[in-house]
């Protein structure tokens, strides 16, 4: 079988989970509700049709489901296949379909949802989030009641992993438009009802195939971006869970509070200042590079996040797989910064301005690029802030790449093909890249894999493509009665499928 990407987990942060040692050997109680704040409301609730990370946060697993999926651990585990098989060409996949399954609405789970789901993901022009995950799939086909069989042009060493992304979620055929405001899944939690702008809430599936899940009876998803609006909320008891967006110095002040307890973890979200390679003046190498030297990360990171999460060189991080180091080939230096701009013909009586555009519902982001500006600003390059609401965001900078910079976290895992992609919004246009990546994805020897992914990190760091700051921690604060809670996040889920309120 295709060896597939592992993440080494490790943490290297300041703070500590705290009380896991006492609850480790605990029975999960069933009943009660949970309220979690999130900092960003989705765009739509199908992972399908948008990228969004707010979108799988709240439904990957809990709502909706793929034949495969990543666990914990990072690992692919089983999920709507019992088991799956791959041929020795490694072109050939069998999944056996688990049975007796029921989706939300009642109807019967089966191949004919599998083979429409995945036609519509091969399909260029079906809308589908990344039909390049699927392009080597030559058929999808049932054969049999209960098995269906996938077959590739060509091994692919990503294949498994795409399967197990939300993008490869499951829904019943024929119901994909409405998916985007009301999904029906397989999933432990069905889908109540999403009032814009405030929440989404969810309830127990009574019909999940597991009979001892999910433990909650019901989930209620808080869309709340301001972070001292989060802590009071916690403190008041209006909600259950920080899940995402908590801030620094608030998961510090938690942590000296008995009723709460902090978690910090490992992500596979690299927060990113991300340069337009497609216009002037990041079309020039020489930019590009004197804006790495004008950038201090260290400071970032201290300064930003007080110390939490681990300095990145390139787009992956130190919990995925065949990850290569780069985070001191850009050492700050102002004096070689302003000698590249001034040979790319920026001058103190001519200097660079640039905009940089930042999501106003991620502070996270916009602290970083405030810090960011200062830095630039110091190295002679003029830099004016805009901020966005984030559905701007995606339709001006994601979708329309009408930008200068910006930041952002990425918090897909294994994603570095993104590069290959030459309309991405970073426009990173550079063929050499993408025949590395190519002979990345052909090549099923782990060991010769993992060269071609070290190959494919430095290509990206030589052409300062974008400035990787660092791996973003998975932060949160819960109740002490909330159990169950993932600590580290190999994709972007707040999966509660385990999660459970102490009696």
């Amino acid at each position: 079988m295709i060896s597939t990407p592992d993440f080494r987990l490790s943490l290297a942060l300041t703070l500590a989970l705290l009380g896991s040692a006492a609850y480790a050997q605990e029975q999960p109680t069933q009943g009660g509700r949970l309220t979690i704040s999130t900092s960003a409301e989705p765009p739509m609730l199908d992972p399908t049709s948008s990228t969004s990370a707010e979108i799988s946060s709240i439904m990957y697993d809990n709502v909706l489901q793929g034949l495969v999926k990543i666990a914990p651990s990072g690992k692919i585990e089983p999920s709507l296949a019992t088991r799956y098989q791959v041929s020795a060409d490694a072109k050939t996949y069998t999944f056996v379909l688990r049975q007796g399954v029921k989706f939300h609405d009642g109807s019967a789970f089966g191949p004919s949802d599998v083979i429409a789901a995945l036609k519509r993901a091969m399909d260029p022009k079906s809308g589908h989030t990344h039909a390049e995950y699927y392009a080597d799939m030559v058929s999808v086909s049932a054969s049999g009641p209960n098995t269906v069989v996938i077959v590739l042009s060509r091994p692919n060493a990503d294949f498994l992993f795409n399967l197990a992304r939300a993008d490869s979620v499951i829904m019943p055929e024929g119901k994909t438009d409405a998916m985007k405001s009301a999904p029906v899944g397989t999933g432990p939690f069905k889908f109540v009802s999403w009032q814009r702008g405030s929440a989404v809430t969810l309830e127990r599936n009574p019909n999940y195939y597991v009979k001892t899940l999910p433990y909650l009876d019901g989930v209620t998803f808080r869309f709340i971006s301001d972070p001292n609006a989060q802590l009071a909320a916690l403190r008041s008891g209006d909600i259950d869970v920080i899940g995402s967006g908590l801030a620094p110095e608030n998961a510090l002040s938690l942590k000296q509070d008995s009723n709460f307890k902090v978690i910090v973890g490992s992500s596979t979200n690299k927060l990113t200042v991300s340069m337009n390679n497609a216009r002037a003046p990041f079309n020039d190498i020489r930019v590009r590079k004197a804006v790495q030297y004008a950038i201090d990360k260290n400071a970032l990171l201290q300064g930003v996040m007080l110390g939490n999460g681990t300095l990145l060189g390139t787009h992956r991080t130190p919990n995925e797989s065949c990850y290569y180091d780069l985070s001191g080939q850009y050492k700050p230096n102002l004096q070689l910064s302003r000698s590249l701009l001034q040979q790319a013909g920026y001058t103190a009586q001519k200097p660079l301005k640039i905009t940089l555009t930042l999501p106003s519902q991620y502070v996270y982001a916009v602290r970083t690029g405030q810090a960011v500006a200062a830095q630039l600003n110091r190295a002679g390059i003029q830099t004016e802030i805009k901020l966005v609401d984030f559905s701007t965001w995606l339709k001006q900078v994601f979708q329309g790449g009408d930008y200068d910079m910006s930041v952002i976290g990425h918090a897909e895992p294994n994603d570095i093909g993104i590069y290959a992609n030459k309309n991405y919004y970073f426009h990173y246009d550079n063929q050499k890249f993408r025949d590395k990546f190519e002979k990345y994805q052909r090549t099923t020897n782990r060991s010769a894999a993992c060269i071609s992914m070290r190959a494919l990190q430095k290509q990206l760091a030589d052409d300062a493509v974008n400035v990787w700051v660092q791996e973003l921690p998975y932060m949160a604060a819960l109740k002490n009665r909330v159990g169950g809670w993932w600590n580290d996040h190999p994709l972007p889920s707040l999966n509660v499928t385990q999660t459970y309120l102490r009696k």
